[in-house]
Parts: C-alpha cells; structure tokens; sequence
C-alpha cells in the first residue's frame, strides 16, 4: 500500500495540465514538429504553466493487483498569467481497510525560464501539505508538511526530455528525495509513447511505460492516457494499472 499511496501522490502532485503548442515560446527560424499536448505526464511534471485564462482539471486513478488503489483530482489555474500558476491536489483510496480523502496540497509553480531553441524551460514548484486525511487509517500523516519540486523540459524534434528533483518534508513522519525523469516520443500530433522513471533513494523505483492520446474540441482539450507502473520497493517488484484523464477549458474570454 505504501508503493501505491507514493504512486498516487506522485501522479496527482506532478501530473499537471494539457496545454496546446499556443502556450509555447516563439519557434525557432526551423520550426521544429508540433507537438499538440504539453504538460500531460503522469508520474513526472513538465515545466509549463497554464496560460491565462484557461483552466486544467486533472484525474489519475491507480490500482494495484492486491485491489488497493489510489486517485487524485487536480485544479490548475494561472495567476492571472503563465508566470505564476496556483492549483489544488485532493486525492481519495482504499486501503481494503478503509477508504476515504488523503492530505491534500496546495501548489504554487512559478515560470522561471520558458523554452528556447536553445535552453530549456524550468518552473518550480512549492506545495503546502494539509493533514486533511485519517492517520489513524493510514489515509494521511496527521501533520503539515512542505514539498518542493524543480522540473525542466526540453524539446528535440519529435522527442520530449524531462527531468525533476523535488524533497518532501512531513514532521516526525518522512523526509525523502525524489528525482524523476521521462522520454516522450511524437507518433502523431495527439498520440504521444511515454516511459517515465521515479525514484526515492532508498525506498522504491519505478518505470512506467504509457500513452496518451488526446482531441480538440475549438478552445478545449481532452487527453485521455494509462501506464503500467512497475515499483520495485523492499525487494519485491510489483505492477499497477493508471489512468489518466484531462479537460483544458477557457474560463473566460
């Protein structure tokens, strides 16, 4: 249960919005190819905050072969532009023992750097931990804790590189290190293959190869995706399903 629980946090505190190549910076003198979905991933963040006036709903849901499983509702909102992006990351699972909400974050990203031809865009991130969940249940850790997390992304023609650092600090509870890492392959504009990696030194490692396809509907985005995490933790290798849905809305106009 804990691998799940990581699992989840993970995909709800990182997964983050699916913003259409207008939010992109200028192109370069050669165009490199469109990419229709950003800021989709699953389990790792890309460094691309919402633009303004558009809104990101994000729901992951993980389930492992025991029946436990995990999922998070995220809300990404710019503040009021892309320089500055505020959101919300509640989760819900079931233990088998009980089920209920989890502790829930509340995020801040800031854009420091968007993406060039020639350097890459960086946006940390900071996020306040709320003890909203049981800890008697096992559903939260019965303290406030702090999370910080820097992701960096770049794009190479018809590949996508991403990469994060981030620590967790939970009073008396943990206090780990998480680093991540993805590669994105463009087969079609709106059908990306996806391998993603995170790792907890000394805890658990897991790759997690997906897809994720997504539609534009005019001003809005749906992408849908799933993986197979597979977590090795405390010599025992294990598989999981997620799956991943987004809607993109303009908020106003």
């Amino acid at each position: 249960m804990k691998r799940l629980l990581m699992l989840a946090a993970v995909a709800g505190a990182l997964a983050c919005s699916g913003r259409a190549l207008s939010a992109q910076p200028p192109a370069a003198p050669e165009p490199s190819p469109k990419w229709e979905i950003l800021d989709n991933s699953f389990l790792v963040e890309e460094a691309f905050n919402q633009e303004r006036g558009v809104v990101q709903n994000i729901f992951t849901w993980v389930r492992d072969r025991d029946g436990a499983w995990g999922a998070t509702f995220t809300q990404e909102w710019p503040a009021p532009a892309m320089r500055h992006q505020l959101s919300y990351t509640v989760p819900f699972s079931s233990t088998g023992s009980a089920r209920g909400f989890g502790d829930v974050l509340v995020n801040y990203r800031y854009q420091l750097r968007e993406e060039t031809a020639s350097g890459a865009a960086v946006s940390p991130r900071a996020s306040l931990i709320l003890p909203t969940g049981r800890a008697a249940d096992g559903l939260g850790s019965g303290t406030v804790g702090l999370q910080v997390n820097v992701p960096v992304s770049k794009q190479f023609g018809n590949f996508y590189v991403h990469a994060n650092a981030g620590h967790t600090w939970v009073p008396d509870v943990s206090n780990s290190t998480l680093l991540g890492a993805s590669g994105i392959w463009r087969m079609k504009p709106m059908i990306n293959l996806m391998l993603e990696g995170v790792v907890v030194p000394g805890d658990l490692v897991t790759v997690s190869p997906g897809l994720r396809g997504g539609w534009n509907f005019g001003d809005r985005q749906l992408v849908v995706g799933g993986a197979m995490p597979l977590t090795r933790i405390e010599g025992r290798t294990t598989a999981a399903l997620l799956t991943y849905l987004s809607y993109e809305l303009p908020f106003r106009r």
